[in-house]
């Protein structure tokens, strides 16, 4: 294609990105005005259940009836009191929630006796979650800290059916019949188990005056695939735990979706990152920078056979370029600072690399080193790359899960390193 048509394409992509970004329908929460200020201390990205016959779907489909569905997350900040944010966004019929308690984790499903508090909202231990919307709870005396483990239980009497989830958790969730949210031992729930989180998009804490909130936006890498479940091991955690170390404590919230892409969305990998990026990232509470690292799946997926995900355009260069220029855009308006990632190696992953693709990801690469139109760069390519001679578009060994595009531990180690170390004070 020629120049010219390339700028004019390009423009009009840009137009409708932008378009897309600032159309794109902000958090729906009910009974949220309450004492603060809030800071998001644990976060995850909603999506639409999974079909039945999907592996990562877990229990999304069939929903809950008469069972209690217990969830462990590691809060990222300390408070006094804490919220807890529940999304039914992409529900297809209202669900009623009989019976909600947090309270500290005491390892599995048990949870601490006397930390045990009942959640209400708007006073009621029961509420309806309308379909598209989400509510906090109202707040709740239960002093945490950073780094320590809650145990969210909800209980549903009447049937569900299919219900927002998100579906890489890589943490343990349990599921019992009856009404166990006052339990305390974790026996009811033995064998029972998901790797998925259910209708849970958050939890806030309140603090007082804090450095705000750190959203770590992306793909599989970011969400965690690779590392250890159940370790708290993705790059975000350990980000997290770098940040207090060094005498930053923000709040940081994991937005990753595995297999989610910039331009597209898909039933099984969520909405793509336009349209997801001023619920996911800016509907936060007290959010002032975004780490952006997306783009991947665009690249390797597109043109790719559907194997019942659907199957995205090939995309260009300059297609993800205007993609993170209209992220870029919204994340100014909203006074947020916006960290530019760049697109880690791929190339030993045989179902996306091909040289042209390898090429679309270097020129991505470049633009974002060089453009100067993210308010900071981290350099994740080459953090991640094989620094052996004629080896950089690959995967280093020692930080590769296996498969030649995510890292393993070590790697989410070296990630969160590096993307402390670009972080603004």
């Amino acid at each position: 294609m020629r120049a010219r048509t390339w700028r004019t394409a390009a423009t009009a992509l840009g137009a409708a990105l932008a378009l897309a970004v600032s159309a794109a329908p902000p958090a729906v929460a009910e009974n949220d005005r309450r004492p603060g200020p809030w800071t998001s201390a644990w976060g995850t990205a909603p999506q639409h259940p999974a079909a039945p016959d999907l592996p990562w779907g877990g229990w999304s489909s069939e929903g809950f009836t008469d069972q209690s569905v217990r969830q462990v997350m590691r809060i990222s900040a300390t408070g006094s009191h804490l919220r807890v944010r529940l999304s039914h966004r992409y529900g297809a019929q209202p669900i009623r929630l009989a019976r909600a308690t947090v309270a500290r984790s005491a390892g599995g499903a048990a949870v601490r006796p006397g930390t045990l508090r009942d959640l209400r909202f708007s006073g009621r231990a029961a509420t309806v979650l309308p379909t598209g919307a989400e509510r906090f709870s109202d707040p709740v005396a239960l002093p945490v800290r950073a780094g320590e483990k809650l145990t969210v239980t909800l209980y549903f009497a009447a049937p569900t059916g299919p219900v927002t989830h998100h579906g890489d958790g890589l943490a343990t969730s349990y599921r019992a019949r009856g009404d166990q949210t006052r339990g305390t031992a974790g026996d009811p729930f033995t064998g029972d188990t998901s790797t998925s989180f259910y209708l849970l998009a958050g939890v806030d804490v309140t603090r007082g005056r804090g450095p705000g909130t750190v959203v770590a936006f992306g793909d599989s890498i970011t969400d965690g695939y690779g590392s250890t479940p159940d370790t708290d091991r993705r790059y975000p955690d350990r980000l997290a735990e770098r940040l207090h170390a060094w005498g930053r404590p923000h709040g940081v919230v994991n937005a990753g979706i595995s297999g989610n892409r910039l331009l597209t969305g898909s039933p099984c990998f969520g909405a793509d990152g336009l349209t997801r990026f001023r619920h996911d990232v800016l509907g936060r509470a007290d959010v002032r920078t975004v780490v952006v690292l997306l783009g991947i799946n665009d690249i390797g997926a597109g043109g790719a056979p559907d194997f019942g995900c659907g199957s995205p355009p090939a995309v260009t260069a300059e297609q993800l370029i205007e993609g993170h220029r209209a992220l870029i855009r919204a994340a100014e308006r909203s006074g947020v600072t916006a960290v530019g990632a760049t697109l880690t190696p791929f190339k030993n992953f045989p179902f996306y690399y091909t040289p042209d693709k390898e090429r679309v990801r270097d020129e991505v690469n470049h633009w974002i080193r060089t453009s100067g139109a993210y308010d900071t760069v981290v350099d994740l390519d080459r953090v991640l790359s094989d620094r052996r001679p004629g080896r950089g578009d690959e995967l280093a060994a020692g930080y590769d899960a296996g498969d030649g595009i995510h890292p393993n531990d070590a790697g989410m180690d070296a990630l969160a390193e590096a993307v402390a170390a670009r972080l603004p004070r």
